[in-house]
């Protein structure tokens, strides 16, 4: 598998580099935005590292671009901007997932992992899923119909709401959700706000008023819960 890491400080580059490449990876690096840009929609890479801070062009407008050409395309973004309005805005543009520096090593390379594995979805999930009576999402087509509204999804959103479809029977706990979505070991101790912010910006799409959930609901002490109706 190939990655590509898109980061302007060398030292952290060329560590990164070598990191991969001892865990078995093709790698490749750029040092700045628009070569990075470039890289990135060539389609040559099964991962992109990507800093935020990176002269040229910044990582959130990269991720912007890529996901406008590619919407499964797996991005981790690498951010010393810890705060949550850069996170939510990291991940609101698409990104699967973010790590703040400084980083363990062990579990970027673990988190990296477990992002590649869910890259490609199992093929006995369901390709429609229907919420209510004016909402059809296409899931393998990553695309949705509210009404007359089209909507689009990324493949972390899909995979998200097909996981909840197929045990509707029950509130799923975000923990099961980073395990089994993002693939995530249960042991993996990880402190992230991903799981959150994608069902906010779900519920931005799939619910007519989202701070009034009717569709993909929170039950208290529990988890998530997707209800048809």
């Amino acid at each position: 598998m190939k990655i590509l890491v898109v980061e302007d400080e060398v030292a952290i580059r060329e560590g990164l580099l070598d990191l991969f490449v001892f865990h078995g990876y093709e790698v490749e690096g750029a040092a700045e935005g628009t070569q990075g840009l470039a890289l990135a929609q060539s389609g040559r890479f099964d991962m992109i590292l990507l800093d935020v801070m990176l002269p040229g062009m910044d990582g959130y407008a990269i991720c912007n671009a890529i996901r406008e050409q590619d919407r499964s395309q797996p991005i981790i973004m690498l951010t010393a901007r810890g705060s949550d309005e850069e996170i939510i805005h990291g991940l609101s543009l698409g990104a699967d997932d973010y790590v703040t520096k400084p980083f363990s090593v062990t579990q970027l390379v673990l988190r990296v992992q477990a992002v590649l594995r869910r890259a490609h979805p199992a093929q006995e999930e369901s390709d429609e899923i229907r919420l209510g009576d004016d909402l059809t999402i296409d899931t393998r087509n990553l695309c949705g119909q509210r009404g007359a509204e089209a909507l689009n999804f990324t493949r972390r959103e899909v995979e998200i709401l097909q996981y909840l479809h197929a045990n509707n029977d029950r509130p799923v706990a975000r923990e099961e959700l980073l395990n089994k979505v993002w693939g995530y070991a249960r042991n993996l101790d990880i402190e992230t706000r991903t799981v959150d912010i994608h069902i906010a910006k779900l519920r931005r799409k799939i619910e007519p008023i989202p701070a009034e959930p009717r569709h993909l609901v929170t039950i208290r002490g529990a988890g998530y819960r997707l209800q048809s109706r």
